[in-house]
């Protein structure tokens, strides 16, 4: 009976809504716990890399919670410091990201690209140096400046 008081309190066409709400609340409640039962232990065991991962996404989540808690507060969180905030946090972000691209990209092996570059340059003086004895003698080669 208490939940017919309920149901009438509020448009029936956004009863759709509010339990998807309801239940989104629910799943965050359920990820801020998990990540609340982490100890700073096995936080530390992390590298770096993952440690400054988990953190951004931790306050990047938390603000955005509080950028809603605004907007169902009726303050306009762009004119709030909240904006600003989060686009701190987008920025770390990005720089990570920046970071692990680079450690994914190809790394260029300098031994193996000098080798190539000095085979593939004709010296007038090592063809000399064949011909006088006796190799074969290479067409139509150019040096490049």
């Amino acid at each position: 009976m208490a939940d017919e008081g309920l149901v009438e309190d509020y448009p029936t066409e956004i009863e759709e809504y509010l339990t998807g709400f309801e239940s989104s609340v629910s799943s965050v409640h359920s990820v801020i716990q998990t990540l609340m039962s982490v100890s700073k232990g096995e936080h530390l065991k992390l590298d770096p890399l993952d440690q400054a991962k988990l953190d951004l996404m931790s306050a990047y989540t938390l603000n955005s919670l509080f950028w809603m808690y605004l907007m169902t507060q009726g303050v306009n969180p762009k004119e709030h410091g909240i904006k600003q905030e989060l686009e701190r946090i987008r920025t770390y972000m990005n720089r990570l990201k920046e970071i692990t691209d680079k450690k994914k990209a190809a790394r260029l092996d300098k031994g193996a690209a000098s080798r190539f570059v000095r085979n593939a340059l004709w010296d007038a003086e090592d063809s000399k140096g064949k011909d006088s004895t006796g190799g074969p003698h290479k067409a139509k080669q150019r040096k490049l400046n």
